[in-house]
C-alpha cells in the first residue's frame, strides 16, 4: 500500500485498488452497484477517487468482492479514514486548483511544457504577483494575496531537502520574451530560473522560435508521476474555468510522446542556460542604462 497521507492521492490509490479487486471478482461496475443497492456512478466516483470513501464503503465492497485477508481489509479501511483528512492548502479557504495542488504535493516527478508563462513552481514572488493580477483582473486585493501565498507555499515542494520534486521543464521562447510585471521583474525571474536550473533535480530546456512548428502548439500540459506504489501518472491540462485530468494509459502515453518530441527539438540544458542568460540581459522598452535593460532594437529578431 502507498505510504503517503495526501487525501486526494489516497483516494486515487484506494479507488484504483478497489477497481482491481472488482475486476478480479469478475463483476462489472453495474453489477456491483446493483448488489449494494447504490448507483453505478457512485461506484465509478469511488474508483476514480472523485469522492471520499468511507470505511463502511470499503467494508461492503471487500465483502462483495470476496476479500478475506483481514490485513488487506484493515489497510484499505485505514486509507479510507485518511482520505477524509485535509491538506495544508485547505487552511487558505476555497482556492482554485486544489485537486492539482494535492497531486503536485505528492508527485515524485513532473514533466511540463509551458508555452507562454514560467511555471508556477519556478516563479519569483514579483513575477507570480504580476501573473496573478493580470490573468484574473477581477480578483480583490485579498484574493490575489491569498493566491500568492498558496503559490509560494507550493514552491516548498521543489526545495524539500528530503524528497525534492524532480522537474523536467520545456519552455517555449515566448515565456522568456514576454515581459511580465516590468523589465526588472522579468530580469530577476530569468536569473532565478537559471539558478534553479543548476539544481540536479531540475532540468530546464528552451524551445526557440527557430524550432518552427512542434507538437506543443496545442497548449500547456503537465505529467505528474508518483512513486511506484502510488497511483498511475496523471496528465494535467490547465483551463481558465475547470482543469482537465487524464489518467487513461493511452492518454498518458500520448502526452509522454509529446514531451519526448519537444525535448528532442529543444535546446540542450547547457545551451538553454546561455539562452536564458542572454534573454535576462534584454528587456522590452527598458530605460537606457538600467541594469537589466537593453534598447528595444536588441529584441527585433
Amino acid at each position: 500500500m502507498a505510504a503517503n497521507n495526501n487525501p486526494i492521492v489516497r483516494r486515487r490509490g484506494l479507488g484504483a485498488e478497489l477497481r482491481r479487486l472488482r475486476l478480479a471478482s469478475g463483476l462489472k461496475s453495474t453489477e456491483a452497484a446493483e448488489r449494494l443497492m447504490v448507483s453505478q456512478p457512485k461506484i465509478s466516483h469511488l474508483e476514480n477517487g472523485n469522492r471520499a470513501i468511507s470505511p463502511r464503503d470499503v467494508r461492503d465492497l471487500c465483502a462483495l468482492y470476496g476479500v478475506t485477508d483481514q490485513q488487506v481489509i484493515d489497510a484499505l479501511m485505514q486509507m479510507a479514514r485518511e482520505s477524509g483528512q485535509q491538506g495544508w492548502w485547505h487552511a487558505y479557504g476555497d482556492i482554485p486548483q486544489s485537486v492539482y495542488i494535492a497531486l503536485e504535493t505528492d508527485a515524485d516527478s513532473l514533466h511540463t511544457y509551458a508555452p507562454s508563462v514560467i511555471p508556477a513552481l519556478l516563479q519569483t514572488p514579483a513575477y507570480a504577483q504580476a501573473v496573478i493580477e493580470a490573468a484574473i483582473p477581477q480578483l480583490t486585493v485579498e484574493q490575489a494575496s491569498t493566491r500568492l501565498k498558496v503559490q509560494l507555499r507550493r514552491q516548498h515542494r521543489i526545495c524539500n531537502p528530503v524528497r525534492p520534486l524532480r522537474m523536467w521543464v520545456i519552455l517555449d521562447e515566448s515565456a522568456l520574451r514576454r515581459v511580465v510585471g516590468s523589465p526588472d521583474v522579468m530580469c530577476e525571474q530569468l536569473e532565478h530560473l537559471n539558478t534553479l536550473g543548476a539544481e540536479p533535480h531540475l532540468m530546464v530546456q528552451v524551445l526557440p522560435y527557430m524550432a518552427g512548428a512542434h507538437p506543443g502548439l496545442s497548449g500547456q500540459f503537465s505529467i505528474l508521476h508518483f512513486a511506484d506504489s502510488s497511483p498511475e501518472p496523471v496528465v494535467h491540462l490547465e483551463r481558465f474555468t475547470s482543469d482537465l485530468y487524464l489518467d487513461k494509459p493511452s492518454d498518458v502515453q500520448h502526452y509522454r510522446m509529446l514531451h519526448d518530441h519537444l525535448q528532442a527539438q529543444a535546446l540542450s540544458a547547457a545551451n538553454s542556460r546561455d539562452f536564458i542568460a542572454d534573454a535576462a540581459k534584454t528587456s522590452i522598452d527598458a530605460p537606457a542604462g538600467s541594469e537589466c535593460g537593453e534598447p528595444v532594437e536588441r529584441w527585433v529578431r
